[in-house]
């Protein structure tokens, strides 16, 4: 259970971090990367989610 909380804490500050850098003055190739960048850790903390199913299977054991 520690480890899921430090993930989470992770994923949070990674998203903290890039929903608070400054875009505006950036060029199109940079605003993209952190857009990509943004959109990332979304899409990775929906597919190991607790609603998909594999990570309670996973940590049943445990």
């Amino acid at each position: 259970m520690e480890q899921n909380f430090k993930q989470g804490y992770r994923m949070h500050r990674i998203l903290s971090n890039l929903n608070r850098l400054d875009v505006d003055g950036k060029d199109d190739a940079d605003r993209e990367r952190v857009e990509t960048a943004r959109d990332l850790p979304e899409e990775v903390s929906l597919l190991t989610g607790p609603g998909d199913g594999a990570g309670a299977d996973a940590h049943a054991d445990s």
